[in-house]
């Protein structure tokens, strides 16, 4: 660890030298001190940009909320680490409102720190530069600005779709999630950060929706004729699709043209305000139920009326977003959230999809906690359905040597 670059905010003598050695015995070598944020501030003007940054919240002067609110403007820390002796609460909210800025935050650390929880801040910086698990959010693409509507849905055929695998507690693959990307033939592979608001702009999302939901069920009918087994694909569905009369028929309609039996198909729902769906509508969506189709409420916990969608409407399923899980092992508030869910949904009888999976410690911690199925970056990527077969005879063959070696 001798290559990283770190700087401490801390007003305490003995703590600073305490961090100060602990680094030191950690193979940090290049460490940056201060005993003030004024201090912290010209340090990093002079020294430049560190790799992490430790801070302190409570010291004489301006608190430690200064130098997160300069970090933030200036960048000048790949990652921050929150050590106080403040109370926990407020040590976490620092540590989200950090976050909400756009800073990577290792840790929320309460006073004194061991310098085991310090190695392990470190070695989870240096995962996160070596395998890079976080997605990188790329702004809207200048080059499609001038696309009109038109031209953007002759583009259609471009609109590809990736598949997240999705599986249970003991690693078996239960499904996909179907996402869809852009693959532009002078822009290269393009994410939806990246063009779905001129999408939406243009009035083309339900056009997008219904492509990706075609897709989607040519490639179950795909595995389906590969291992008599259909592969359940979950397809995110724009929320004024569902306020169309005709939803349910073209939804039926597209499973008959593929082939594919309705319970292998899991429409996400994301929560929006105006939404409210008529009689006809709902009854639309219990034909789909009836059917055989599953019903999932995404980024459950983010709106401010999902339990109140969840009594009703006939979900079958709830997905737990990234933001709750994403550092979990280390956050028992989020840990409680998650485990709330996880006994309201055993109670309604709901499956429960945990995504952003990104760590092993989340995954683990996910576990102690119960057995939903779960998606992230920590399982697998997005991938083409090509690369996504290939993915799961590589897994099945492990799992065939596994047991003939047992």
């Amino acid at each position: 660890m001798h290559s990283l670059k770190v700087l401490i905010l801390e007003d305490h003598p003995f703590q600073l030298m305490a961090l100060h050695q602990m680094l030191n015995a950690n193979g940090v070598f290049d460490v940056l001190t201060a005993e003030s944020v004024e201090s912290a501030c010209q340090t990093l003007s002079r020294r430049g940009r560190v790799d992490i940054a430790i801070c302190d919240l409570q010291m004489d002067g301006a608190d430690g909320l200064a130098l997160i609110r300069h970090l933030a403007e200036s960048g000048l820390a790949a990652a921050v680490v929150i050590l106080s002796a403040a109370e926990p609460c407020v040590i976490e909210s620092v540590g989200a409102l950090a976050r909400q800025l756009g800073l990577n935050v290792l840790g929320c650390v309460p006073k004194p720190a061991t310098s085991l929880v310090l190695h392990e801040l470190l070695r989870r910086y240096l995962d996160q530069e070596s395998t890079k698990l976080a997605p990188v959010e790329l702004p809207v693409c200048p080059q499609l600005l001038h696309l009109t509507a038109p031209e953007l849905a002759q583009c259609k055929d471009q609109w590809v779709v990736h598949y997240q695998p999705q599986v249970n507690c003991d690693g078996k693959l239960v499904g996909t999630e179907a996402l869809v990307r852009w693959q532009h033939p002078r822009l290269g592979m393009l994410s939806p950060a990246q063009f779905l608001p001129l999408i939406e702009r243009a009035g083309l999302f339900d056009t997008l929706t219904w492509h990706v939901l075609d897709q989607a069920l040519a490639f179950s009918a795909q595995y389906q004729t590969r291992t008599g087994a259909a592969l359940p694909v979950a397809v995110n569905i724009a929320p004024q699709l569902l306020l169309r009369d005709d939803f349910h028929d073209q939804v039926k309609a597209a499973l008959q043209r593929h082939a594919v039996p309705a319970n292998a198909l899991t429409l996400e729902m994301i929560e929006t305000a105006g939404s409210a769906l008529n009689e006809a509508q709902l009854e639309g969506l219990l034909h789909l139920r009836i059917l055989g189709c599953q019903l999932s409420i995404d980024d459950f916990g983010t709106g401010v009326s999902n339990v109140q969608r969840l009594l009703e409407l006939p979900f079958s399923e709830l997905k737990l977003p990234s933001e709750f899980v994403r550092g979990m092992a280390q956050d028992g508030r989020k840990a409680a959230v998650v485990a709330g869910a996880l006994i309201m949904a055993r109670r309604m009888n709901l499956n429960v999809v945990v995504e952003g999976v990104e760590t092993l410690d989340d995954l683990l911690a996910i576990k102690d906690l119960g057995h939903p199925v779960m998606q992230g970056y920590f399982i697998a990527r997005p991938m083409p359905g090509g690369q996504l077969l290939e993915w799961i005879t590589m897994r099945t063959n492990a799992s065939i040597q596994q047991v003939a070696t047992a």
